[in-house]
């Protein structure tokens, strides 16, 4: 709840919509409960539409039938010409460094950039089926709904991608025909970990394009969608944010797809990879910038009339260099290899090293599900301390730990070895599936943590402290 006081309060919206409840992993979640509480908390609402989406029964508001009865009678609504850049979209940032930022996209810019998206990398055409898995706090949500534009159907889904198992998502491809299978890379890892075999049991006949984003695909997981999942598709690994509500780098339909890489730019932005000095490198890790404007630019933040918090939070290391933080690499042929978020880099003995490095190695070992890494700070320098989830009845010994770090000594280098691993229960994680680095490391050094409402998950923070390992 207070997540939803933290982004709308900001706002101060006129007309609150909510629905009444939703469906997860086969059970019934009542909102109407948390409602009153949070229109207490937002003064600025007239007025609450209900969606009896569940049908629970709630008097908090008028009903959404009700509510659009309002306008018989009255001819047509109008559609009034507003400029190009009028507002369309407010989407926030994770919150997890601090209050969401309330960053506002533009009507025409939004639009052009996913058209390109759309038609030109996905090959998305009228009368396509387009899915992704998304809630609609994610800018994915926001992206996929532009497929209208390019005449396509979207094909939607509520509730868990694994219940009642992990087929469900499968069955509604074949079932909706979609042409489009859009996911995260953590979709597809829990996927191969589940033991599913989709080849052998679905048709996916009319998928012609898998999207992935959220986090780095690695390279192992391209090999097995494949292997398993479908061999004649375009599996494109994408990558962008909420701050553009779009990509910098995408897939490209009539091009090769290389494991491990995103296929290209995209198309019309000024993507380059700068060294800390500021030159453009290739071939060798750096930050991820856009040296020209772009038409998916935010218009503004909420409540930044000067424009001082838009300019500190992408122009300042760079001088009117957008610099996204991200850490990556420009690969010879052309594609991005994204080793993860610059804030949460690891630094030890002064070697950089992307946290999507270690977890491609972590994720080869059978008995582990996922895991976390961070930088603690020890005697004046930074040691490697890793967190895994296993598989159910499986304990963390001194043998699985000794074949972890062989895993990641062998495969990557010395210098990647964690110096510390430890068993935790599970990892957190945003409402988008997204896991948060750097709530973890704040824990470890016993910092506090800024909104811990933006994670789906924030007890599972518990299980980062307290450790002795991490005192001696």
């Amino acid at each position: 709840m207070q997540g939803v006081l933290d982004r709308f309060g900001q706002i101060a919206p006129k007309v609150l919509f909510a629905a009444d409840g939703y469906y997860y992993n086969g059970k019934v979640f009542n909102t109407l409960e948390k409602l009153p509480e949070i229109v207490n908390g937002l003064p600025s609402v007239k007025e609450v539409v209900l969606v009896p989406y569940v049908n629970l029964k709630g008097s908090n508001g008028v009903l959404w039938d009700e509510f659009l009865k309002r306008g018989e009678g009255e001819g047509p609504p109008e559609f009034p010409r507003l400029p190009f850049d009028h507002p369309v979209y407010i989407l926030y940032s994770s919150g997890t460094t601090g209050a969401p930022k309330c960053i506002v996209h533009g009507a025409g810019g939004t639009l052009l950039q996913h058209l390109k998206e759309h038609q030109l990398h996905c090959d998305i055409k009228p009368d396509d089926r387009i899915f992704y898995v998304t809630s609609s706090g994610w800018m994915m949500w926001n992206w996929q709904v532009s497929a209208l534009a390019s005449g396509a159907t979207l094909v939607l889904y509520d509730g868990s991608p694994f219940y009642p198992d992990g087929n469900v998502l499968f069955d509604f491809a074949d079932e909706e025909g979609m042409t489009l299978f859009g996911v995260s890379a953590k979709y597809i890892d829990a996927v191969h970990k589940a033991g599913l075999e989709p080849m052998q049991t679905h048709s996916l006949e009319t998928v012609r394009t898998i999207t992935s984003t959220g986090s780095p695909l690695m390279p192992e997981s391209f090999d097995f969608v494949y292997r398993v999942i479908k061999k004649d598709v375009c599996l494109a690994s994408i990558s962008g944010g909420t701050d553009i509500i779009s990509c910098f780098a995408l897939g490209n339909p009539i091009g090769p797809v290389w494991r491990g890489e995103l296929q290209t730019r995209g198309l019309g932005m000024a993507v380059e990879v700068f060294d800390s000095d500021g030159n453009g490198v290739r071939g060798e890790k750096g930050e991820l910038v856009c040296t020209a404007p772009f038409p998916s630019m935010p218009v503004s933040f909420w409540n930044d009339s000067d424009d001082r918090k838009y300019r500190a939070a992408y122009f300042e290391k760079f001088p009117n260099v957008w610099c996204h933080g991200d850490f990556v690499e420009l690969s010879d042929r052309d594609g991005l290899i994204i080793y993860g978020r610059s804030d949460a880099i690891l630094n030890p003995g002064g070697v950089r090293i992307g946290t999507a490095e270690i977890y491609r190695q972590v994720e080869q070992v059978d008995e582990v599900l996922e895991g976390l890494v961070v930088g603690q700070e020890w005697k004046g320098d930074m040691r490697l301390v890793l967190f895994v989830v296993l598989r159910p009845e499986i304990s963390l010994s001194e043998k699985l730990k000794g074949k972890i770090k062989k895993q990641i000594r062998e495969h990557a280098t010395p210098r990647h070895v964690p110096s510390i691993i430890i068993q935790v229960p599970e990892l957190p994680k945003t409402k988008n599936g997204k896991i948060v680095e750097l709530a973890a490391r704040e824990m470890i050094h016993n910092r506090p943590i800024m909104n811990k409402e933006v994670l789906v998950n924030p007890k599972a923070l518990e299980a980062f402290i307290g450790h002795e390992e991490l005192k001696n």
